[in-house]
């Protein structure tokens, strides 16, 4: 049964949506950058979670009972879009204030980023749509557990590479000092980027 999965659809598809610019990579640059690599790992050890539990949830066929009951996507919606906007209003703030000053990231303790990055990646409803068509895309109907345990596992492998390679990445000296002499553009692109993500989830028309 693995053998009749479509890896080379599921596995570049899921590569696109977890590297491409959007509140997770965001907010994990930022961290990274402001904060260090050991909260920019935090905060993605907590998003890699989340987008764990989705896809799990997408396994289990919770997607399509989330989609019959809109009401419950409409409410983590909110939530989602809310938080992304204050993260575009702080961004943006940081932007406006000149000078070298602390840059902007998600803020607290190793426990609290990692749970602030799986709120921010259970709040996005756009993940369990994707995956909900992820599985459909390339997981045969009758796939028994061992099967979507394998999807799971190679998505789940792909986005520790993805996340936790940002978090590295942005923390590294070099791009931190590029950071903070180009400080108030980054930001500004950081709050057109949540801004913009977070005024596409309040406004998209979930089906």
């Amino acid at each position: 049964m693995v053998a009749d999965l479509q890896f080379h659809l599921i596995l570049p598809a899921a590569l696109i949506a977890s590297a491409s610019p959007g509140p997770a990579t965001l907010a994990i640059a930022g961290t990274s950058m402001a904060a260090g690599r050991r909260a920019g790992l935090a905060l993605a050890a907590g998003i890699l979670t989340g987008s764990l539990a989705w896809s799990s949830a997408a396994a289990l066929g919770l997607g399509a009972i989330m989609t019959a009951n809109v009401w419950i996507l409409e409410v983590v919606r909110y939530f989602g879009a809310g938080y992304l906007l204050f993260l575009a209003f702080r961004s943006a703030r940081s932007a406006l204030r000149p000078g070298a000053v602390e840059a902007v990231a998600v803020k607290g303790d190793a426990t609290t980023l990692y749970l602030k990055g799986l709120a921010l990646h259970l709040t996005n409803p756009k993940a369990i749509l994707f995956f909900g068509s992820l599985y459909s895309l390339g997981v045969p109907a009758d796939a028994d557990w061992r099967t979507l345990g394998a999807v799971i596992l190679a998505v789940g492998l792909q986005s520790v590479v993805v996340f936790f390679g940002y978090a590295l990445m942005f923390s590294t000296p070099a791009l931190a000092r590029g950071y903070m002499r180009m400080r108030r553009g980054f930001e500004a692109a950081f709050a057109l980027g949540f801004g913009a993500a977070g005024l596409k989830v309040l406004t998209a028309r979930l089906q």
